[in-house]
């Protein structure tokens, strides 16, 4: 929990010396104890939007999710507008975990309906700020980065009143829970779920249904030895065969979803997956058989993805889909899932008709679900559909609240069609909703020196290195950079690391070439670009080694290098 903390900026005055402050509301206790995730933003909403739906209604329908995923008390107030299917489902029917990057998306959605509602002048006041649950400590973070002071100062104070024991029972803890895991605030998953696992008889229904969330929520946060010392003390307590599927599913994935390949041990994945089928198949319910079983090969087919077995992976799903025929109406996220699989796998093989109609079909059993709208985008963005492309992505946008994705995505669609203003705003937008996002300074800083703005290119170069010290993408723009302002041994240094680092990126031995030749170099302008060439032919490549070729009289193939830039212009 500390790790989570440890960027909010708490000051150590009391609130005794915030002096004549025009407090937004009264002090904030910050602590997550007495009601978990998001006890500042409850209360901050709980204040805001009464007032907001009397002056625009819209304002607060554009942020329902964000509004009654910190505030579900205010259901009564705000109409949710935008839901998905899995809210009408039951416990064991809804199978999705939010990724732990969707508490950025609400606290973005809500700083933003703040900025809007609040009026400038205005300070808020938080105490127990060193306390607080990891999801108000990131909506303090992005306000504090997003809202200017001018509008809303907030103050935070790491002192306060201790709260009162914790007495609450297995039934309450339970509630909070299943309320953090379906909106995906992980970290209170595993601290309710380990107080409510000490509550209950281990072995037992309800200390199983504590222990799944545990492990699962462990497993999103990345804190996989943790995650399988959970699913180990759920084999040690129970015979429940049920159980032993599920954790022996839930520790083959702690491997095989690791987003690192070198930590990854894929054969250990396989042995426990295999155990789990192995259960799942004696179930004696039918329909319960069939859902694990096709659940467990669902995750065998990540296993043999991994491995670059696309075709041993879709025989997987297609037999996964096969089984969930038994289903009837039950499970259609299952469904939906495997349908969405499929497309990847039928993509990844070039049968692009077959993935658009699966995309299709998945995306029709939950509208409201946005991931698959910019997978399916994706594909027609390779596939050279860009309108249709476009249209998937904003889709996404007004699926749920901000995501940096379908902007990012839509920048390159952007980039695509020329419209170079939309593109670099459309990063700048996924900038501001994420600082830490560095494709999106790499691809900016491109745009930014192509279009002669150096100073704000080179400032976006300076913000990636200092995300990603040595990267070639932004090591080749600074070399790009550097050769424009006449600083040549600069310019070198970036591109010969940007080549060392990255052989295999043409743009960094083009860049390298322009170099040679502006040094003096046209003999060593003629190699880079050579190796560009061979890379990536382009028009620009072609006709930069014509004129170093020109340049050392080298006058025929200096004319046959600009008639292969003039075709392929």
């Amino acid at each position: 929990m500390t790790e989570a903390r440890s960027h909010l900026r708490v000051q150590g005055e009391p609130p005794s010396r915030w002096g004549a402050a025009r407090l937004l509301l009264p002090l904030i206790d910050g602590h997550r104890r007495p009601r978990g995730p998001y006890t500042v933003a409850a209360a901050l909403l709980r204040h805001l939007v009464p007032p907001a739906l009397k002056r625009s209604g819209e304002l607060v329908a554009a942020h329902d999710i964000e509004i009654l995923a910190a505030a579900p008390e205010l259901a009564g107030l705000v109409q949710a507008r935008r839901v998905t299917i899995d809210a009408s489902l039951s416990d064991d029917e809804r199978i999705l975990v939010p990724a732990p990057r969707r508490t950025l998306r609400l606290a973005n959605g809500i700083a933003e309906f703040v900025r809007d509602t609040v009026r400038p002048g205005w300070a808020l006041a938080v105490c127990n700020g060193a306390e607080a649950d990891p999801t108000d400590v990131e909506l303090l973070d992005v306000m504090m980065r997003r809202i200017p002071p001018v509008t809303l100062r907030i103050m935070l104070y790491s002192g306060g009143p201790e709260p009162a024991p914790d007495t609450r029972g297995a039934d309450e803890l339970w509630a909070l829970v299943d309320r953090s895991m379906r909106e995906g605030f992980l970290h209170a998953v595993v601290e309710l779920g380990e107080r409510g696992m000490s509550h209950t008889e281990p072995g037992g229904e309800r200390w199983w249904r504590f222990a799944q969330r545990t492990a699962t929520a462990l497993g999103g946060l990345g804190r996989t030895a943790e995650a399988r010392a959970v699913w180990d003390r759920v084999r040690a307590a129970s015979q429940d065969p049920k159980m032993h599927a599920a954790s022996a599913y839930g520790t083959a994935m702690l491997d095989a979803r690791n987003p690192d390949p070198e930590q990854r041990d894929l054969a250990r994945a396989r042995r426990w997956i295999n155990q789990a089928i192995a259960i799942s198949s004696l179930l004696p319910d039918p329909v319960e058989r069939a859902f694990k079983l096709g659940f467990d090969r669902n995750g065998l087919a990540l296993i043999e993805l991994r491995h670059g077995r696309i075709g041993a992976a879709l025989s997987l799903v297609e037999s996964a889909i096969e089984l969930a025929r038994e289903l009837g109406e039950r499970h259609p996220v299952h469904r939906m899932v495997l349908l969405a699989n499929r497309a990847q796998l039928l993509a990844a093989l070039g049968r692009t008709k077959e993935a658009l109609e699966d995309y299709a079909a998945a995306i029709s059993l939950d509208p409201g679900f946005p991931d698959y709208y910019l997978e399916r985008g994706n594909l027609l963005f390779r596939l050279g559909q860009h309108e249709e492309a476009l249209a998937d992505y904003e889709q996404a946008m007004r699926a749920g609240p901000p995501l940096p994705e379908a902007y990012y995505n839509r920048a390159e669609v952007r980039t695509v069609w020329g419209h170079t203003d939309s593109a670099l705003a459309d990063l700048g937008r996924v900038i501001e909703l994420d600082p830490g996002w560095l494709d999106a300074y790499i691809n900016r800083a491109g745009l930014l020196a192509a279009e002669g703005r150096d100073e704000e290119a080179m400032a976006d170069v300076t913000a990636g290195l200092s995300l990603a010290p040595g990267n070639p993408h932004l090591l080749t723009v600074l070399g790009q950079l550097e050769t424009a302002a006449g600083r040549l041994a600069a310019a070198r240094a970036a591109l010969d690391q940007a080549v060392e680092s990255a052989p295999e990126l043409a743009v960094a031995w083009g860049n390298r070439g322009v170099l040679r030749y502006v040094a003096g170099e046209p003999e060593g302008a003629v190699e880079d670009l050579s190796q560009a060439i061979q890379l990536q032919p382009q028009a620009d490549l072609y006709a930069n080694r014509a004129v170093a070729l020109r340049a050392l009289g080298r006058v025929a193939e200096a004319g046959e290098d600009e008639r292969r830039a003039d075709g392929l212009s």
